[in-house]
């Protein structure tokens, strides 16, 4: 990509200077330099311009200028022009040399290199800066690659209407009036451009004119040759240009304008005027922000106009850009300037500063048969071997670790909900080791505290109370609390059936509880990073075990508050557990989500954690020394009547804790949580998905999840074979795969686990697999365009 230069001039005049601003950056792109600077007081210019521009019409040149304003003399001598243009460029370096724009100058040397090919624009409105020989300057000599154009302070950039799509370059030919000159030259220049379809309009009325730039079909390059001139006004900054259609008619940009308007939304890009003083013509159609304005700013010698459409013509269809094209046509001029002075000064482009000129290869592509195209069955049949190779991989669990850690993102984005307002936590803290009703503790809770707790709980009358802290041990001096053991139906008790790696034959319960109010307290943590993610609700312990409890503590409670509110507990036909109206679908051995090949002994579901940010999100929790010394808060105190309480450990020193989903990016004591408010979560998963329709996590069958990998396998596939566009591709494909993600997260708050990582690695496969064969298909971009244009 080229470099964009914009020199802006401020209000001024060449008797008080003029402030400049210069902007370097890329090329359509926002600068990325601007610097403030000006230049001094140089009415000597306007001057020497002036004795210039004498001495150039003083020439008597068989020009394009109509035919009245032509003055024609033998007064002035070619040496008397060379030596003005002299003069008025030597003046113009001198004021490009002013202290005061040095720094534009050292800023536009020091970012810019010779190599760089660079538009330079001049945005200003001052009719006299537009006419000075720019291109003449010391400081662009150095930029072989760099072409100067107008442009005016105030620009737009084109809203485009939808037209039908052109086979051919079309080119709206205008041959004017032609009175003492000879355009049929400039006629057989344009029949000879490659692909262009060429409309003639020779002599023509202002109503045909008209006519044609409203053509629907649209025009890319508006050309005119013949008899045209500007007129300036008193004020000599305002200058008005008119073209001569035929012998008897002449108009303005003005009597056209709103059939150029229309011809510019229509796709009009370029317009060249090879007719003298176009400068009017550009300044008026600048007005109605037509793109790109090839004009000649003084009178033109008809051989002039001649030679530089050829060369013009020959460039830019050529490949060469619009601008290099317009330089190198301009330079050629200069081997006639022996016969025609100033003549490489003639040719100049205007500028709409919104839009990037086109180039003849852009315009040709509407000609190149389309690339061929790779066909959907192919896409159909790549999607399924990804497909199905995904599929594969994951069955052997290749994919297990990275669905877990997927599904536990996902997880942390729900949004966190309310505290479950059925549950109360009591914790045993560290302070509450310390207690003096702790002083004889056999374990973590003494009998004595725990007499006093359930004296304060019994009270407040809960509906059921859980004991999650294990009392292998009988009450021995306190046979008001053994007797409160034996017979209270609403506490409820834990054992552990076993711990592999510290005791194989787990702990006992309390002896006083009876054994239908005893549940194991057993807890299933992934081997791989030690997460729980599954709910274990029931299993057949094994006969070595102290603990003979074969149903959850959580299930316990749950069921026991259930059952209170009528709610019956029973299992389906096909083997799940139903509560009160909703069936908890339990894990398979072979496949369940991302679970592959997992021990799925006894009875265990997903988890579906209530999301928390931290533990108070779980549920309501007081601690031991708070309701022994009845601080609780009253209102809290009035509402736990027919609650569920749970009892346990919130004390580091325990050791009882646990890792979660929501444990990830977690520090220190937060990174893991009590076991208390892990049953929490679990007894909170089984009552909130009966009584406030939570629906359990699920899973789709086997064909199910196939059938999902493959639709975003196919999705993929489709995405890269609909779009040729590197920069589209890479933003669809973003885009799909954030569907992809926003999809799984919806469904997961609807309780579907879906396969996100392998869904999205078949879409990444299969796209990646077709935008390999797209490349290896024939390209008729690469085909050579018809011949170019050679003139000789």
């Amino acid at each position: 990509m080229g470099k964009l230069v914009v020199l802006k001039f401020g209000e001024g005049s060449f008797e008080q200077g003029f402030p400049v601003t210069l902007q370097i950056g890329e090329d359509g792109d926002r600068p990325a330099v601007e610097l403030a600077g000006r230049l001094p007081p140089q009415p000597e210019i306007s001057q020497l311009y002036r004795k210039w521009q004498s001495a150039y019409y003083s020439l008597g040149l068989r020009s394009r200028l109509e035919a009245a304003a032509v003055q024609i003399t033998n007064v002035c001598v070619l040496e008397d022009c060379y030596n003005a243009a002299e003069s008025l460029s030597r003046s113009l370096n001198n004021w490009l040399s002013s202290p005061s724009f040095l720094p534009l100058r050292d800023k536009f040397l020091e970012k810019l290199m010779p190599a760089d090919a660079i538009r330079v624009i001049l945005q200003t409105e001052d009719l006299l800066l537009q006419r000075l020989p720019w291109h003449r300057c010391d400081l662009f000599a150095r930029y072989p690659q760099a072409e100067i154009a107008l442009s005016t302070p105030a620009y737009e950039e084109i809203a485009l209407k939808t037209t039908s799509s052109r086979t051919q370059i079309r080119i709206l030919a205008i041959l004017g009036s032609s009175a003492g000159i000879d355009i049929q030259a400039d006629r057989n220049l344009l029949e000879s451009l490659p692909g262009a379809d060429v409309k003639f309009l020779v002599e023509p009325s202002r109503q045909e004119l008209d006519r044609q730039l409203w053509s629907t079909q649209g025009w890319d390059i508006l050309f005119f040759a013949g008899h045209s001139a500007s007129q300036t006004t008193a004020s000599q900054n305002e200058v008005t240009g008119r073209i001569y259609l035929n012998q008897t008619e002449s108009l303005t940009i003005a009597d056209l304008k709103h059939a150029l308007q229309t011809a510019v939304e229509n796709g009009l890009s370029v317009a060249i005027f090879n007719s003298c003083d176009g400068l009017g013509l550009a300044r008026d159609l600048a007005s109605l922000h037509i793109p790109q304005v090839v004009f000649m700013r003084e009178p033109v010698p008809d051989r002039v106009a001649q030679e530089f459409l050829k060369s013009f013509l020959q460039a830019f269809a050529g490949g060469k850009s619009l601008y290099l094209s317009v330089r190198e046509a301009r330079e050629r001029l200069q081997g006639w300037e022996s016969e025609y002075p100033a003549a490489s000064w003639l040719p100049v482009i205007y500028q709409n500063l919104a839009e990037i000129p086109p180039t003849w290869q852009q315009w040709m592509q509407r000609l190149r048969p389309p690339r061929q195209r790779l066909s959907l069955r192919r896409v159909f049949f790549t999607s399924t071997i990804v497909t199905a190779a995904v599929v594969g991989m994951r069955l052997l669990g290749l994919f297990q670790p990275i669905e877990l850690q997927a599904f536990d993102q996902l997880m942390r984005l729900r949004p966190i909900e309310k505290a479950d307002p059925r549950l109360l936590i009591v914790t045993v803290t560290e302070e509450d080791l310390q207690l003096p009703e702790q002083k004889h503790r056999k374990g973590s809770l003494s009998d004595l505290a725990l007499e006093k707790l359930l004296q304060k709980l019994e009270q407040l009358h809960p509906q059921v109370i859980g004991l999650d802290i294990y009392r292998d041990f009988p009450v021995e001096k306190l046979p008001s609390l053994k007797s409160r053991l034996q017979n209270s139906d609403r506490l409820f008790a834990i054992c552990k059936v076993s711990d592999p790696e510290f005791d194989p034959r787990g702990v006992q319960p309390p002896p006083e509880v009876a054994p239908e109010r005893i549940g194991f307290s057993d807890v299933i943590a992934d081997p791989d990073d030690n997460i729980v993610r599954r709910h274990l609700l029931n299993f057949e312990p094994p006969l070595t075990s102290r603990c003979s409890a074969n149903t959850a503590l959580s299930f316990q409670l749950a069921h026991q508050y259930l059952a209170a509110k009528g709610m019956e507990t029973r299992f389906t036909p096909s083997g799940n557990l139903q509560l009160g109206n909703v069936v908890f679908p339990r894990l398979q051995p072979f496949h369940t989500g991302g679970y592959q090949r997992i021990d799925t002994k006894g009875y265990q579901l997903l988890l579906n954690y209530r999301p928390f940010d931290s533990v108070d999100d779980i549920a309501v929790a007081v601690t031991l020394g708070d309701l022994l010394s009845d601080r609780i808060p009253p209102n809290l105190a009035r509402t736990l009547n027919n609650r569920i309480v749970l009892i346990g450990l919130a004390a580091p020193s325990t050791g009882d804790a646990w890792s979660t989903p929501y444990s990830i990016g977690r520090q220190g004591l937060q990174k893991q949580i009590p076991g208390i408010y892990l049953q929490a979560q679990m007894v909170s998963q089984l009552l909130s998905a009966v009584l406030d329709g939570r629906t359990p996590l699920w899973v789709l069958p086997l064909w199910g999840e196939i059938t999902w990998i493959w639709a975003w396998s196919l999705v993929g596939g489709v995405v890269v074979w609909c779009w040729r566009s590197p920069v589209r591709l890479g933003l669809s494909v973003c885009l799909t795969i954030a569907a992809l993600y926003g999809s799984s997260w919806i469904l997961l708050l609807q309780g579907g686990w879906l396969p996100l990582v392998p869904a999205a690695l078949a879409l990444v496969v299969t796209g990646g697999r077709i935008a390999v064969v797209k490349r290896s298909l024939p390209d008729s971009s690469n085909l050579p365009l018809k011949p170019t244009l050679k003139i000789d």
